[in-house]
């Protein structure tokens, strides 16, 4: 069944704030393997010229991710999520996420497609830290599967 086209330009509220921990941005830092002492080391984030250590870029994933799990799960959309896969991840950023930051997520549907039975959701979301000033803009594309035929 195909998306109604009159999704495209939905904006769904903000998320619940999100405050980002020091500790956080290290086990992130670890996990995927980021050597840069900003990431880790208060001193040399300050070096820079951060307040507090800084987040690799990907960091903020796990929270857009939420946010558009979250539209894609509107009911009203009417997309099985029980079929969805991640296709693709953009980010584009005014400044870096640093711990102490508080995040909140504006998601909004830029387009609705179908492809070969495929329905895929493109959702923009919009972070800003709590005094309301843009962070980073991420772009996740979301696939349905079409269903296989027996």
């Amino acid at each position: 069944m195909a998306i109604d086209q009159s999704f495209v330009g939905r904006t769904y509220p903000p998320s619940r704030p999100y405050e980002v921990g020091r500790e956080k941005i290290r086990e992130f830092a670890q996990a995927i393997g980021d050597t840069n002492p900003a990431c880790t080391d208060v001193e040399a984030a300050a070096a820079l010229g951060h307040p507090d250590v800084v987040a690799p870029p990907t960091f903020v994933f796990a929270l857009s991710f939420e946010e558009a799990s979250r539209v894609v799960q509107d009911p009203q959309l009417g997309l099985d999520y029980s079929r969805v896969v991640h296709r693709d991840q953009k980010f584009s950023y005014t400044r870096p996420v640093r711990a102490g930051d508080v995040l909140s997520v504006t998601s909004t549907i830029e387009s609705v497609k179908s492809l070969a039975g495929n329905e895929m959701v493109a959702v923009r979301g919009e972070v800003e830290d709590g005094t309301g000033k843009h962070v980073v803009t991420v772009h996740t594309t979301l696939v349905a599967r079409a269903l296989e035929e027996e």
